[in-house]
């Protein structure tokens, strides 16, 4: 049975329309948007906080203290960890969506909440090349090979040394307003020889997404942190085995009335494992008041603007592939190159494979490409025909994707499509120049993605 992992989320793109305001308008008190439902925050150990499974929590107040850190469970769709108070926000002690290092033996370092896994290395057995990181921005592996980092809000290292071809540096991606949010970019993984027992290493995980929004004040004290850091590439295991690099940093937003940081914010990348590695590229890091006070140390630095909505307002176009080569696409996946497979194909199957997929607010009509990202080697794509159906519920086939069926595969599916404002709306910007098309992404392994056309040609990922 042949192995593709399959990783299906349940949410919906949010295609966010910037309005123009009055002075005046712009000046009313922000409202978080918290239900309360959740209660205070106020933990007095280290605690590892679930989340539901829209990654949204309702306090009324969060209180961290000096000396406790607060990290978050993944959801099943590996959503950015949201924070909504009713109240005031006091961080004295941690709070973390950081992604993890590289593993051994090629194992990839995981992506923080809302991030993106780093690739794996070469096991020296099945495969000497490496795999690439997860993400819009996921390192580029090169051929024998060091790992390269990933890239976010600036560009990932690439391998100057250990490397007889480098790969290309990955691009940069989203935009500095983070509305909506998106994490970091894994790193590649780095080469094997065909030795028994050795194993490249592999990238480190991108840094998560983290939303603190609060109707009141956002307080940083001077011992706090805010970590959202990419996870270092781990070291080859075995002579002549290389390493992996740094995933890159994710993404920290704070919105409030009020905000006094006096504390760390760190959207740092991932360390390369090895000489000549590449380290992984900055996140992004956005602060939103009407009274802001900062101090302390931000990395990067980060943008500044008026409290805008927590969550970005319009139309929610949606892409998932619903089966492969017959074969439905599960509920829960795992989307984990190192878990058990989401779907296998039976015994007897051949290459190409037809892939079902399904669509909303897409204009039907539209064609979606898809593409397959084996555990090592070059990836394929095939293209559907138009959606048919309804705007709320369409279907569209890729009847040839061509598969390694040895290998394990991430799969991605893509649209992109004409935007129309909707009556009174106007017109969409992004960064400053009029949208004219929207491309959704749905990718297996990873979250939705939506990625702005600008009339220039320019592409901006913003989720």
């Amino acid at each position: 049975m042949y192995p593709i992992t399959l990783r299906m989320t349940g949410w919906l793109l949010t295609v966010s329309f910037i309005l123009l305001t009055s002075p005046l308008a712009r000046a009313q008190t922000f409202i978080s948007g918290s239900t309360g439902a959740d209660g205070p925050f106020n933990p007095t150990s280290t605690t590892t906080v679930p989340l539901p499974p829209n990654g949204v929590l309702n306090y009324t107040t969060i209180t961290v203290p000096a000396g406790v850190t607060a990290t978050f469970l993944k959801t099943a769709a590996n959503t950015p960890v949201v924070l909504l108070a009713t109240g005031n926000v006091t961080i004295s002690g941690t709070l973390s969506v950081s992604g993890s290092a590289g593993g051994t033996l090629g194992r990839p370092g995981s992506g923080g909440l809302g991030g993106f896994d780093g690739g794996p290395g070469g096991d020296g057995v099945t495969t000497v090349s490496a795999g690439a990181g997860l993400g819009p921005g996921g390192g580029l592996p090169g051929t024998n090979c060091v790992g390269n980092g990933g890239s976010y809000g600036t560009t990932g290292g690439v391998a100057g040394q250990n490397c007889t071809t480098p790969g290309a540096a990955a691009p940069t991606y989203g935009q500095p307003t983070l509305r909506p949010i998106i994490g970091g970019s894994g790193g590649s993984g780095g080469t094997a020889p065909t030795v028994p027992g050795s194993a490249g290493g592999s990238g480190g995980g991108g840094g998560g997404a983290l939303v603190v929004a609060s109707s009141g004040t956002i307080t940083l004290n001077s011992a706090s942190q805010i970590l959202a850091d990419g996870g270092s590439g781990s070291a080859g295991n075995g002579g002549n085995a290389l390493g992996g690099g740094g995933g890159s940093g994710g993404a920290i937003r704070l919105i409030a009335n009020t905000i006094v940081s006096n504390g760390s914010l760190y959207a740092r990348g991932g360390t390369g494992a090895q000489l000549g590695a590449g380290a992984g590229g900055l996140g992004r890091i956005r602060l939103e008041a009407s009274t802001l006070t900062v101090s302390g140390t931000r990395t990067p630095e980060a943008t500044q603007g008026l409290p805008q909505p927590v969550f970005p307002a319009g139309g929610q176009p949606g892409l998932a592939i619903a089966s492969i080569g017959g074969v439905a696409a599960p509920t829960t996946p795992s989307g984990s190159l190192i878990a058990a497979p989401d779907i296998l194909l039976p015994v007897g199957s051949t290459s190409p494979v037809e892939v079902i997929l399904t669509a909303s607010n897409i204009p039907l009509g539209t064609a979606i490409q898809v593409t397959a990202t084996p555990q090592s080697g070059a990836k394929s794509t095939a293209t559907s025909g138009g959606l048919t159906g309804t705007l709320a519920s369409s279907t569209a086939t890729a009847p040839s994707l061509a598969l390694i069926l040895s290998q394990t595969s991430i799969l991605t599916a893509t649209a992109t499509f004409p935007l129309v404002a909707s009556a009174g709306e106007g017109p969409l910007y992004a960064d400053g120049e009029e949208v004219t098309h929207i491309r959704v992404a749905a990718v297996l392994g990873g979250g939705s993605r939506l990625t702005y056309i600008t009339r220039s040609g320019r592409e901006v990922i913003v989720q």
